[in-house]
C-alpha cells in the first residue's frame, strides 16, 4: 500500500474551533472506518502552546491514488471547512525490530 503523511491546519477565524468541535464526531467516525479497512495508521490533533487544537496529522495508506482522492472528497474536516490547508506527502512508516 502507498502511505501518506497528512498535515492539516485549521482555519483561524472566530468560529474555527467550534466548527472543528461540531464536525469532530463525524471525523472520528471516518477515522474508525479507515482503521477498520486497514487505511488508518495513526493520527491526532496538533496543539498550540496553550493546548488548543490547531490542526491534524494523519498517516494513512491506500492501494491507489483514486482511493486517496475519494477519502479527500469525503473527509468531514475538508468538506465542512475545518482545515484551511492540507498537505499530503508520500510517506514510509519505518519498520524497526
Amino acid at each position: 500500500m502507498n502511505q501518506y503523511l497528512i498535515t492539516a491546519y485549521d482555519h483561524t477565524d472566530a468560529n474555527g474551533l467550534s466548527r472543528r468541535m461540531n464536525v469532530r464526531p463525524h471525523h472520528l467516525d471516518g477515522a474508525s472506518a479507515l482503521k477498520k479497512n486497514g487505511n488508518f495508521i495513526l493520527g491526532g490533533a496538533m496543539l498550540n502552546d496553550k493546548g488548543k487544537m490547531i490542526g491534524s496529522v494523519m498517516v494513512l495508506q491506500f492501494e491507489t491514488v483514486e482511493e486517496l482522492e475519494a477519502w479527500k472528497q469525503s473527509e468531514p474536516y475538508i468538506t465542512q471547512d475545518v482545515w484551511e490547508s492540507v498537505d499530503i506527502k508520500p510517506f514510509k512508516v519505518a519498520t524497526v525490530a
